[in-house]
């Protein structure tokens, strides 16, 4: 038991994330008997004075179970539609489960929308630290009605990840039909064996999970799960991927136990703006940078200036959210732009003292200044 799992066991803050195969016994209609176990872990815990959000999948399959379709449509309409339908059911499994317990439950529908504007982030927040402090399980999904291809988080593990940010959890345990991350794909290699404990963001992690995608029920896989942790380390949270078919298994986790993989974050945790930056998937154009602009911002933690700057692509206003680019073309920062596209094309390469003269006017000497910038 390493000292890092003990501390883990401890914390007070969990999310906890159950992955489509899990709940719909993949895709043979939600599976009761498991959600309730799940249920009387999690009010377990519950009365340990631990406050948990669970964010579950499973409501697109459920729905498309309920509608006897043969296959996961393709058809965005269709998804959503199933999703309508099978989140009454979901939700309602929940809601019983917990019921038996006297706990009571909530529904929260997210979308991307929901967290990139700050505004709308906030309230999220608002609203999901007032439940836990009442007592109460947010049962977090993604809002598949509503939701489409350019506003849609990319899987659950992701929604799981910034979840975590959200109530600022101490631990991200994710569920799935894998004992954890292997050192090769188990299903055919007999050889492989279980990744114990490792860093959050290590690059290797992502060359062990090749690239894979999830299976026909749901758009995770274990790639998407390493990432949602390199994510939800960021806010200082510590990831473990973990089999939801172990019995007891987040029992386990609270003891300390070597259960699943454990993925612990290697930085210290952003402050509460710098979180919301880091949490964004979706930006409103790009930055490209010259290599000393990048060694100030990555060294000396400075602002960016217009100097800097090489390229401007996009189409955004002030205010919005731009992703820096590095020479070759790699991302190193995000942040919130001073200046709307037009006026960051003029001033681009400019030293400061120029901007006045160049558009008439001169809000800030800054492109995005470091506090609202964020290396990435």
């Amino acid at each position: 038991m390493s000292d890092m799992r003990r501390r883990l066991g401890k914390s007070t803050k969990w999310v906890v994330k159950v992955g489509s195969a899990l709940v719909t016994n993949e895709g043979r209609g939600l599976d009761i008997d498991r959600m309730r176990d799940w249920v009387a872990q999690i009010a377990a815990l519950h009365g340990e004075r631990r406050r948990v959000t669970l964010v579950s999948s499973g409501a697109v399959a459920e729905g498309v179970k309920r509608m006897q379709w043969a296959r996961r449509p393709t058809e965005l309409y269709k998804l959503q539609a199933a999703a309508a339908i099978g989140q009454m059911g979901m939700v309602h499994a929940y809601e019983a489960a917990f019921q038996r317990f006297g706990l009571h439950t909530a529904q929260v529908l997210l979308t991307h929308d929901d967290l990139s504007d700050r505004r709308r982030y906030l309230n999220a927040r608002s609203t999901l630290r007032t439940l836990l402090e009442l007592g109460v399980i947010p049962v977090v999904n993604e809002n598949d009605t509503v939701a489409t291809d350019e506003i849609r988080f990319s899987d659950n593990d992701t929604l799981a990840a910034l979840a975590a940010n959200l109530v600022e959890a101490e631990l991200l345990v994710i569920l799935t039909d894998q004992a954890g991350l292997f050192d090769a794909d188990p299903r055919g290699n007999p050889e492989a064996r279980l990744v114990s404990e490792a860093l959050a963001g290590d690059p290797a992690l992502e060359e062990l999970c090749g690239g894979g995608t999830g299976g026909s029920l749901g758009r995770g896989g274990m790639l998407a799960k390493v990432r949602a942790a390199a994510r939800a380390a960021r806010s200082g949270a510590a990831t473990i991927i973990a089999s939801g078919r172990e019995p007891d298994v987040l029992r386990k986790i609270a003891e300390g136990r070597p259960v699943g993989t454990l993925l612990s974050p290697s930085q210290e945790v952003l402050v509460a703006r710098k979180q919301w930056l880091a949490s964004q998937l979706q930006s409103k154009g790009r930055l490209w940078l010259d290599a000393g602009a990048v060694r100030v911002l990555k060294e000396a933690g400075r602002s960016l200036l217009p100097v800097g700057v090489t390229r401007v692509d996009g189409d955004f206003r002030r205010g919005e959210i731009v992703i820096c680019l590095d020479p070759d073309g790699q991302e190193v920062a995000r942040g919130l732009v001073n200046y709307d596209v037009r006026e960051a094309q003029l001033i681009l390469g400019q030293a400061s003292d120029r901007i006045e003269a160049l558009l008439g006017y001169a809000d800030e000497p800054e492109l995005i200044h470091r506090d609202n910038l964020v290396l990435t």
